[in-house]
């Protein structure tokens, strides 16, 4: 996609553990992202948009190869991209773009990262652990020499300054700026949410998601900072967007704002994301510029990795074949071609699970006695969450082994089966759930 016959300009603005339902789009009623709003509502708006793995690190393996966690070898923290994975920016800088990365990258194991371990990008201003490098107000990050770069103001403004210089700077040929925020994950050491200074107190006890409502978890606790983070963001956002006006480049320019997943506030484990559940995998996604703009609201599921490709067309650069996803694109060209409407999902660290999210079901199995740091992968996983999304949207009465959900845990399994014949070259053995009576009529197979 061209404006003019130019080349159009991808930018990526990236957030770090941002549920869906912080945005106005997805309902929540703080007016947090008027920025974002407007992208749904102007260009295309990913709707149902998912990690494809619910860890920092091998998130982000998937948005820069579009490949699957598995694929990459990055299935954990701490696990650096390998090399012979070509990267977004070494297809774009092949094209003849300029690319630039600014903030956690995530995909190295030591610091500073060496220019080896950065992914191909040609401007460096980075971090690899942007929370262990950087505090709220103490914003360090890396140049392409190494040397450490302290910036001022609040960490979110001091990147979108870094971005918006770099856009100024490369304004007169085409770029690929992947631009990587740590909001609003917390802060490690504190395991708090810093917001703005006055951001958090006007948050606090506002709302609460139905699901965090019902199991509690840190929320009470947590939320006004998240929520003052989320603000700040889409301030930036604003800015940036200004900023492309400005230069004269917003109608040449895609921007694609996604997350690398959610938070569930230790409701579904004892930290805050590595489970199956919407609270820790359903991300905001939309994209506006040159053949997104009047896009729409998409119905199809969309997956970490249908980003990359999406990217790619946009520019009019080949797709290869190495990657795993499908570009949205097709959806918007009616292209889809019958595609299977569904995510395929692969968890670490906390287990070694695998799960399947349909438009109705949310199905969900783990390896019994493996571990999820060391194990990438098992032969055997054991039933473990079925959710009737229709029903209980917020996934608070897991439905496993009830004997009237037999046939439906049945197509469902055969289904994920299939996904990771597909995507892992494997056929594990998937041990059915202790069957349970539920005294109740079978539920009809439709809409699986």
């Amino acid at each position: 996609m061209t404006t003019n016959g130019q080349r159009p300009n991808i930018i990526v603005f990236f957030t770090d553990q941002q549920r869906w339902d912080t945005t106005g789009a997805h309902g929540n009623p703080l007016g947090l992202t008027p920025n974002f709003d407007r992208m749904a509502r102007e260009g295309t708006h990913a709707a149902y948009s998912f990690t494809c793995q619910p860890v920092c690190g091998p998130a982000r393996s998937c948005l820069q190869t579009g490949k699957h966690a598995t694929t990459t070898g990055s299935f954990r923290n701490g696990i650096p991209l390998g090399t012979e994975h070509r990267t977004l920016a070494e297809h774009f800088a092949g094209a003849g773009y300029r690319t630039g990365y600014i903030g956690k990258w995530h995909l190295a194991d030591e610091e500073p990262v060496p220019p080896g371990k950065r992914g191909g990008y040609d401007y460096w201003l980075a971090s690899n652990v942007l929370e262990f490098s950087s505090d709220s107000y103490d914003t360090v990050m890396y140049d392409n020499d190494g040397n450490p770069v302290k910036l001022p103001g609040y960490r979110a403004d001091a990147l979108t300054d870094a971005a918006i210089r770099y856009v100024d700077r490369n304004k007169d040929d085409p770029f690929f700026l992947f631009l990587s925020y740590i909001e609003p994950h917390h802060q490690n050491h504190l395991d708090n949410y810093p917001a703005p200074t006055g951001y958090e107190e006007r948050y606090a006890g506002r709302w609460t998601p139905p699901d965090l409502a019902a199991l509690g978890g840190t929320s009470a606790q947590h939320l006004g900072g998240y929520y003052g983070m989320v603000k700040r963001l889409d301030e930036a956002l604003g800015r940036l967007l200004d900023a492309l006006r400005s230069l004269g480049l917003a109608d040449n320019t895609v921007v694609l704002f996604t997350s690398d997943h959610g938070c569930h506030f230790k409701t579904r484990n004892a930290e805050y994301k590595r489970s199956c559940h919407d609270s820790s995998i359903r991300v905001p996604t939309a994209i506006v510029g040159p053949g997104f703009d009047g896009g729409g609201r998409l119905k199809r599921l969309v997956s970490l990795v249908d980003l990359p490709p999406t990217l790619l067309d946009a520019a009019a650069i080949p797709v290869p074949g190495e990657m795993e996803g499908r570009s949205l694109l097709a959806s918007l060209r009616n292209e889809d071609g019958g595609a299977p409407n569904d995510v395929f999902v692969q968890i670490s660290e906390s287990q070694v699970g695998r799960a399947l999210r349909t438009a109705r079901w949310k199905y969900s199995v783990s390896a019994p006695g493996k571990n999820g740091w060391t194990d990438a992968a098992s032969d055997t996983y054991a039933e473990e969450f079925l959710y009737d999304l229709e029903a209980d949207p917020h996934e608070l009465t897991n439905l496993i082994g009830l004997d009237r959900y037999d046939d439906v845990a049945a197509v469902l399994r055969a289904r994920l089966l299939e996904r990771i014949r597909e995507v892992e070259g494997t056929t594990p053995a998937i041990e059915p759930a202790e069957r349970k009576p539920s005294g109740q009529r079978r539920v009809a197979l439709r809409e699986v």
